[in-house]
């Protein structure tokens, strides 16, 4: 899959997931970077249960990318969003 794939995918992904994850964008630089780092995480989670990853630019792998990048959202609200609470 290209750069600008990866790139396309990430971006429709991340903004999905923020939007179940917390019903707000975080913004379209941090957007993308999760929802490509969600990619990656989605495909490594889905082939740990015997799926295919991320196979090219799809509706499968969007969701793939999505339910990685749900994760990847989550793990970043309970780590950053916990550092302003006192």
């Amino acid at each position: 899959m290209s750069f600008l794939a990866w790139i396309v995918l990430g971006l429709i992904a991340g903004f999905i997931a923020s939007r179940i994850v917390n019903n707000t964008g975080q913004g379209l630089v941090v957007d993308i970077l999760l929802g490509v780092v969600g990619a990656v995480v989605g495909g490594f989670l889905f082939n740990q249960f015997g799926e295919p990853g991320v196979t090219g630019l799809n509706l499968y792998s969007l969701l793939v990318a999505i339910v990685g990048a749900v994760v990847v959202l989550w793990l970043y609200h309970a780590l950053v969003g916990r550092r302003g609470v006192v």
